[in-house]
């Protein structure tokens, strides 16, 4: 039986990826994380093999909660085969993303850290108890290559840009440590893709030159490459298409 956790599963990608899931593998035990599970579809609040836990990435003391309420659910003792940080934020009401220096705001900087960095790590940490156990430990972070340094030629976005290479480097950190405490386990970025999402969906126009997929599609082609994964995986960051992106 595959015990998987997602956070952030009221998000287009999340949603998408836990729906995946549950049809690739019968067997399956998900949990998802979001902030308020009430507004989740119908199917999935009352699905036998889900459940369904309130968690706030930008609250530090939730992952505790989790911790605790997860022990009803999958004990450490069984521990989480595959983890799935699905959480991100890039605007939300007056938090855009910034084309200029002048509009960059610390209440966004911090806000953006909290939900796409932060929050990752802080999940991790209340999780490490479940990674212990002998089989292989899939960590994927969903990242985006705008959080690439090295592919960065556009320059704006700072709060997102940022906070996702924070989240990458977040992951790269953890792929030294973790092997250390939990091995075998494979810790990895992975690049989405362009995805029609409440995300993506104010940039419509200036996307219109790109490839972009439907959630169901992006959730497909991640979890493929997720399924993919083995420790010698770990510490990568990846593209939906299997491909290393830059650092």
């Amino acid at each position: 039986m595959t015990r998987i956790l997602v956070a952030g599963v009221s998000g287009a990608i999340g949603g998408a990826m836990v729906e995946a899931l549950l049809d690739r593998d019968e067997e399956s035990l998900v949990v998802g994380l979001c902030r308020d599970p009430s507004t989740l579809p119908e199917p999935l609040r009352s699905h036998s093999r889900v459940t369904l836990l309130a968690w706030d990435a930008e609250d530090d003391q939730s992952p505790g909660v989790i911790a605790q309420a997860l022990e009803k659910t999958m004990s450490a003792d069984n521990g989480i085969d595959t983890f799935i940080y699905a959480a991100g934020l890039l605007h939300d009401g007056p938090m855009f993303p910034e084309k200029r220096l002048e509009e960059l705001q610390a209440k966004s900087m911090a806000r953006a850290f909290a939900v796409n960095a932060t929050g990752f790590a802080l999940l991790v940490q209340a999780l490490l108890p479940w990674f212990r156990h002998r089989g292989l430990k899939r960590i994927v972070a969903i990242s985006a290559k705008v959080g690439s340094i090295e592919d960065n030629r556009l320059g704006g976005w700072y709060a997102y840009r940022s906070s996702k290479a924070a989240l990458n480097m977040l992951v790269r950190t953890l792929s030294v440590e973790l092997p250390r405490r939990c091995k075998p386990i494979a810790c990895v970025s992975l690049h989405p893709g362009t995805t029609e999402s409440a995300l993506s969906d104010p940039f419509r126009q200036s996307l219109a030159q790109l490839q972009v997929h439907s959630a169901a599609e992006t959730a497909g082609n991640l979890l493929t490459v997720v399924e993919g994964m083995t420790s010698e995986d770990n510490g990568r960051f990846l593209s939906w298409d299997g491909s290393e992106l830059p650092w």
